[in-house]
């Protein structure tokens, strides 16, 4: 008598198809994987630079405007520190910012940055302590220049802008490729606030 036939695929057919399929699988399963905590990453960098705009608006806004002429106003002053603090507090890389890093044109304070090991483009803060914005239901956003708006017919109101730009570096653009494509992503992550001065 011969030995027990076997019927059906052969196991090691089923064991090769396996490994097939998983190699198939797996760029796509590393793509998800990479883009889910890729984009959650910006995201939260997002959440966190609109706070931060927002506190420093805020400050900003609540500062007289008297002394918009000196070197490096209150105003601009308190609203760095409070933007060095949150940076401190959230434990997020400032690029090497300082006060003195600030350059000025009107009422417009620029911060810029790219130390500390920042990818490029680095750390961008624009301060506007003149911001004017029409006071009507169709204003527009501001922009992340913090551009002032015209004014035209509407009664002008005006404000403080803070605009904050932060390098991100995607790591989803080189795991992408795995899969034929090359996505063009933004380089920074920015958020805008506006606050209307108080004095």
């Amino acid at each position: 008598m011969s030995g027990p036939r076997h019927f059906g695929i052969d196991p090691r057919q089923e064991c090769g198809a396996q490994i097939v399929e998983f190699a198939v699988a797996l760029p796509l399963l590393v793509v998800f994987v990479v883009g889910i905590f890729d984009f959650s990453g910006a995201f939260t960098l997002k959440q966190k630079l609109t706070n931060l705009a927002r506190d420093a608006a805020r400050v900003a806004a609540a500062d007289p405007a008297n002394d918009l002429s000196s070197a490096l106003p209150a105003s601009i002053a308190d609203a760095y520190q409070a933007i060095a603090n949150y940076f401190t507090v959230n434990q997020m890389n400032n690029c090497g910012i300082t006060a003195g890093s600030a350059t000025n044109s009107g009422t417009t304070w620029t911060f810029t940055a790219t130390g500390n090991g920042c990818p490029a483009p680095g750390l961008t803060i624009i301060i506007n302590r003149g911001y004017y914005f029409p006071e009507s239901s169709g204003t527009v956003a501001p922009s992340v220049g913090c551009a002032a708006q015209a004014a035209g017919s509407q009664t002008a109101v005006i404000g403080t802008c803070v605009s904050v730009q932060y390098a991100y570096q995607w790591r989803f653009g080189s795991v992408d490729s795995l899969l034929g494509s090359s996505p063009v992503l933004p380089r920074t992550i920015s958020a805008t606030a506006v606050a209307m001065n108080e004095n």
